[in-house]
């Protein structure tokens, strides 16, 4: 039997983290064809999405997708997410989050093939804000704040 990633426990981990401590849970996506996001807020292959429970509608936290509804400037959209797409999860506030490989993600559910690549697991762990950094603070008003930039740490 395969060993199933650690990626989607850690992201939920960190989700329940988040809101346990009053922060606000992004996530960093790197988009594919099996990605379903607003394209207007895609920027350099990347969206980032706040995944707190007052911004999402049915949030599934999955062991192979992230899906949920929010409203983009006002209008409510279907986000889905592969988990292998995913390549960071942190708090707003912090900046304390992980950040992940990123594999080729498997189309619609039920489509993978048997040959398909298991997920990687995380690539940097952060203690702190040390580990993740970015060059602005994102405003809380923002509707679409920068991801922090990510730093391997080995």
């Amino acid at each position: 039997m395969q060993e199933s990633s650690t990626k989607p426990y850690l992201i939920r981990a960190l989700h329940e983290w988040c809101t346990d401590n009053g922060y606000t849970p992004h996530i960093v996506v790197t988009v594919d064809a099996n990605t379903t996001v607003p394209p207007a807020h895609i920027h350099d292959g990347q969206i980032t999405l706040n995944i707190g429970t007052l911004a999402t509608n049915g949030l599934t936290l999955g062991n192979e997708y992230i899906e949920f509804q929010t409203r983009f400037g006002g209008v409510t959209e279907h986000i889905f997410v592969p988990v292998a797409t995913v390549s960071a999860i942190y708090a707003r506030e912090t900046g304390q989050g992980m950040g992940f490989d990123v594999l080729e993600s498997q189309p619609y559910p039920g489509t993978e093939t048997a040959d398909s690549s298991p997920q990687e697991g995380p690539r940097a762990v952060s203690e702190g804000k040390d580990h993740l950094s970015s060059d602005a603070k994102p405003d809380p008003s923002d509707d679409d704040p920068k991801p922090p930039r990510l730093t391997i740490v080995k």
